[in-house]
């Protein structure tokens, strides 16, 4: 089964940096994509970024393009998502998810395991 564990939310001042870490568990990842996600509340869930396993080839958000990277650690099973220069608007959950194909990889509903997520909040 697998398993998305996020970490690394907070609390950071606009024009801060933080680092979201997600943990995945269960089987092998190679052929994975990985993708993060947010949502703030009254709105739908975003794509921000993602990530494929084998190779890393990137896709951002414009939102967030110049901004955030994404990566992973393969030998630790970890996907990252270095967040630079944050501003108010990105205050939200931030979920990783995994699926296996890299086809229109901002669709959220073609992600097929998420994690429970963890909250970015960004002060003026």
């Amino acid at each position: 089964q697998v398993q998305l564990v996020e970490s690394g939310g907070g609390l950071v001042q606009a024009g801060g940096s933080l680092r979201l870490s997600c943990v995945a568990s269960g089987r092998t990842f190679s052929s994975y994509v990985m993708g993060w996600f947010r949502q703030a509340p009254g709105k739908e869930r975003e794509f921000v970024a993602a990530v494929r396993w084998s190779g890393g080839s990137t896709y951002y958000g414009d939102s967030v393009k110049g901004r955030f990277t994404i990566s992973r650690d393969n030998a630790k099973n970890t996907v990252y998502l270095q967040m630079n220069s944050l501003k108010p608007e990105d205050t939200a959950a931030y979920y990783c998810a995994a699926r296996t194909s890299w086809a229109v990889v901002t669709d959220r509903r073609r992600y097929d395991h998420w994690g429970q997520g963890t909250q970015v909040t960004v002060s003026s």
